[in-house]
């Protein structure tokens, strides 16, 4: 059993929620590789236990919640993980690019914002790179499948008691020269 470090005013401060679960159940047993950023990190369950299972992946997170990121700190600290964790309302605040972008959005707050947030992630992604997200399929999951399609490679790559698990690749820079 995981022990994490948790307080008031973060989501899901008693326990892992079942999509942040689901999402990591599809996760771990992948290979993942580079840089991985965790996108509204809460207290750091998923970048945490991708960087536990995966210790070669050089993590970083962000959430626009102060406490949380505190929090998300305190147990990298407990792991024994250098993580880079940062206040960030989406990626305003983060340079570079990635290699995996993970996140369980923050629905809540408006399909607008979801949105945002994908885009912006996506942008952050490097060639090739890939987002996964999960969204359960009553809050829109459909829909957000097919906005995510406009932005690249888009896949349903998981389903489970109603919590799909998306994917979306930026495809490779072309190298060729045009003429």
């Amino acid at each position: 059993m995981e022990t994490f470090i948790s307080d008031d005013g973060v989501f899901s401060k008693d326990t892992l929620d079942f999509g942040s679960r689901v999402l990591l159940e599809c996760l771990v047993p992948r290979t993942l590789e580079g840089e991985l950023l965790d996108l509204g990190c809460g207290i750091g369950y998923i970048g945490i236990l991708l960087k536990k299972y995966h210790p070669e992946l050089k993590v970083s997170m962000v959430d626009i919640n102060e406490t949380a990121v505190r929090l998300a700190k305190e147990n990298s600290r407990l792991y024994g993980q250098d993580n880079s964790v940062l206040v960030s309302d989406g990626l305003s605040q983060v340079e570079g690019e990635f290699d995996i972008i993970v996140t369980n959005p923050p629905i809540r707050t408006g399909k607008d914002n979801i949105y945002r947030l994908f885009k912006e992630g996506f942008s952050h992604l490097k060639a090739q790179g890939k987002m996964y997200i999960v969204i359960r399929k009553k809050q829109g999951a459909e829909s957000a499948v097919r906005y995510l399609g406009t932005l690249g490679q888009t896949e349903v790559i998981d389903r489970v008691k109603g919590y799909w698990i998306l994917s979306v690749e930026k495809p490779a820079i072309d190298t060729e020269v045009q003429n």
